[in-house]
């Protein structure tokens, strides 16, 4: 696939637009610096140039006079790349609150980054700084679009991550409630703590996250709320700041290894050391008081 953009130099809305198409459409697409219009018009897709924005006919540029709008050759991509499926949804305005609406915005002058303070905008900038012949501006504008496709693959990889997260939270508050434990009980790693929250854990009867930390397992005490430093129900007072032996022993459980002092987090040998300890002090049942059994 031949995409088409401006020679010379380059800005953040059209090196993130290219790299969208390369990280959502064809990695090995190529690209065309050119403002010459037959050129322009072989290319399979335009973003910033040739004085069109005609998303029908794959072309994205936002400088001509009848254009009204308030997006940039990114904002315009992005739509598109949403609207063909190519992007889902949920990602899409993650990408545009966290990236694509800020880079729009600077682009057409309605926002200036503030002084000092390094951003996208600013970064691809100091890379254009770099080039002085065609051929240098072509260079650079590579290794920008290279930057931002590595950068889009991090937030692709964490959307999905949240969207496994989800997922597996919800299948471990209902396994909860169907059990009446009060152990969010995960199999393996995730980030966890917002997704619980988001599907209704501050409501949710459950006190404590098991879940592995490499060979490790961890037994967290929940908050009340995503952003409270609190517990819901803390750790068992007697094991607060001892390690390894000395907690094995007030535990009962061989392969106790450490609790925390604030009493948020208990590190286990093995899931069958934590779940012991689990049992042994009660830790999956409340009474009507709501002290540990």
């Amino acid at each position: 696939m031949l995409v088409a953009t401006h020679s010379g130099p380059f800005h953040c809305d059209d090196v993130f637009a290219g790299a969208l198409l390369r990280s959502f459409l064809d990695p090995e697409l190529r690209f065309v610096r050119t403002r010459e219009l037959p050129l322009i018009a072989e290319a399979d897709i335009a973003i910033d140039v040739g004085g069109q924005y005609d998303p029908a006919q794959k072309r994205f540029d936002h400088h001509q006079r009848d254009y009204r709008g308030t997006l940039s050759s990114a904002g315009m991509v992005l739509s598109w790349l949403e609207a063909e499926g190519h992007v889902p949804p949920a990602l899409a305005t993650k990408l545009r609150a966290q990236w694509v609406d800020y880079i729009d915005a600077v682009d057409i002058g309605a926002r200036k980054p503030e002084a000092d303070v390094p951003c996208l905008p600013s970064v691809i900038g100091s890379l254009c700084e770099q080039a002085r012949t065609p051929a240098e501006f072509d260079a650079r504008y590579g290794e920008a679009v290279q930057m931002c496709t590595a950068m889009l693959h991090g937030v692709r990889s964490s959307h999905l991550r949240t969207e496994q997260a989800r997922a597996a939270v919800g299948a471990a508050m209902a396994r909860a409630v169907a059990e009446g434990t009060r152990i969010l009980d995960f199999d393996q790693h995730y980030k966890w703590k917002r997704t619980y929250f988001d599907q209704g854990g501050v409501d949710h009867p459950t006190d404590y996250a098991l879940l592995p930390d490499g060979e490790r397992w961890q037994l967290i005490a929940i908050p009340p709320s995503h952003e409270s430093f609190d517990k819901k129900r803390p750790l068992p007072e007697a094991w607060a700041g001892l390690v390894d032996d000395e907690l094995s022993e007030v535990v009962g459980v061989p392969g106790a290894k450490f609790c925390h002092k604030n009493r948020f987090i208990a590190v286990f040998a093995s899931r069958d050391a934590a779940l012991a300890a689990i049992e042994k002090w009660g830790l999956a049942t409340r009474d009507v008081l709501g002290t540990t059994k």
